[in-house]
Formats: C-alpha cells, sequence, structure tokens
C-alpha cells in the first residue's frame, strides 16, 4: 500500500498494520526517515516537501512493483508525507515484509534508493540563510548502481 500525504503518521500503528495477522513473514524491517537540524554543515530549522500529484503515487508504484519481482515479499507499505514539516517529523516510511531477513532487509534499501532518486519529489529546507532547494547527492546516485 502506498500513500503520500500530507498528514503525520505514527510509526507503531504503520508498524502493526505491517505485520498485523501476516503469519507467513519471519521478518520486518522497516525504515523511518525524518526532518534532521543539520545537513550538509548548514542549520536546518524545517522542511517542506513539493510533489507531482498522480505522477508520484505511479512512481512509487513501480518502484514497490519491481522490489516484488526481485524479491519475494508478502508485504509492503510505503508512507511519503508532502508539505511543511518540523524538526525531527517523520518524512517517510517504507516497510517490508518477506519469509526472510535477507529479501527484507535488501527490498527496503532498493525502495529507498530508487525512492531517493526517481520519486518526484522537491525538497526545501529552511536555514539560517533562507529557504534552499536540496539537490541530490552523488552518494544517492551511486547506491542504484548495486541494484542494476
Amino acid at each position: 500500500m502506498i500513500s503520500v500525504q500530507r498528514e503525520p503518521f505514527d510509526v507503531a500503528h504503520e508498524y502493526k498494520q505491517l505485520t498485523g495477522g501476516d503469519v507467513e513473514s519471519g521478518a520486518a524491517v522497516f525504515f523511518v526517515g525524518r526532518v534532521r537540524a543539520r545537513n550538509d554543515g548548514r542549520r536546518v530549522s524545517g522542511l517542506s516537501l513539493e510533489h507531482y500529484p498522480g505522477m508520484t503515487e505511479k512512481a512509487l508504484e513501480a518502484i514497490v512493483s519491481d522490489a516484488r519481482e526481485r524479491w519475494p515479499l508478502e508485504r509492503v507499505r510505503v508512507i511519503h508525507r508532502v508539505g511543511p514539516m518540523a524538526l525531527g517529523e517523520e518524512i517517510v516510511f517504507v516497510g517490508v515484509t518477506s519469509s526472510h531477513r535477507d529479501a527484507s532487509f535488501q527490498a527496503a534499501e532498493f525502495i529507498m534508493d530508487y525512492l531517493k532518486n526517481r520519486a518526484p519529489f522537491w525538497k526545501q529546507e529552511q536555514t539560517e540563510e533562507g529557504p534552499t532547494w536540496v539537490e541530490a547527492k552523488a552518494k544517492d546516485h551511486e547506491a542504484l548502481g548495486r541494484w542494476q
């Protein structure tokens, strides 16, 4: 299940939704991205994310579909927030379940790597110097290489 939303999400609730009633999976892995106070040596006081409605959801669906083709996954949950967010707030939740941990770990990393590079989100940090658009980092692009 995929959600692009403005509202905050509850990590414990999402984990329960991901695993509840699932007796087939021996592994559940999730990643939560949060708004941090520093980036590239600058103090950050907040974050705002924009996206292209419709296109964003299709991109996320394609990423999840690709992960399902590569690994034997049971459940997948992706939530990505948009709009303004304060320090410490959750931005993204990626959760996967499978029979074994290696598939869950790899699929979660794959989804995050592709999400960072291929999903149409635009991130603007609020800094002491004013609003700053965040560009993709070389390490994010390099992370895709291991999946090809």
